[in-house]
């Protein structure tokens, strides 16, 4: 009974964060457009920022971070902050990884409205 009551009380401590696979590395956009790369930015989160890019006149610069704070929110999913070079906004955000595919989601008006991009985990 001890030692279930210690492995409960290791679980919790860990929290949700061991529920979500490793969203961590460089994601190619479906569209072939960019890359993002997702690293830890403090704590659980997770933070990303752009590496590559197609256009040279894409309105988004390498390096530019646009994910910020995502959070788990979930088994492989995460909430936070999402900014978009295209219109110079930052919106609610969200990810849900699913083995090598990944959605992102920029949303307004509390989640009642998002638009969603697909990427792939890039070798």
């Amino acid at each position: 009974m001890l030692r279930a009551l210690a492995g409960a009380a290791i679980l919790a401590a860990v929290g949700s964060s061991a529920l979500a696979a490793d969203v961590k590395g460089e994601w190619a956009r479906d569209d072939g457009k960019a890359k993002v790369r997702l690293a830890s930015c403090g704590g659980d989160a997770i933070c990303g920022s752009i590496s590559w890019l197609r256009d040279k006149d894409d309105p988004g610069k390498v390096g530019q971070q646009v994910f910020f704070d995502m959070k788990p929110s979930g088994d492989n999913a995460w909430a936070g902050r999402a900014f978009n070079p295209e219109d110079g906004k930052t919106y609610s955000g969200k990810m849900t990884l699913s083995g090598d595919h990944l959605v992102t989601a920029g949303c307004v008006l509390g989640g009642l409205i998002c638009r969603s991009l697909n990427w792939t985990r890039a070798r």
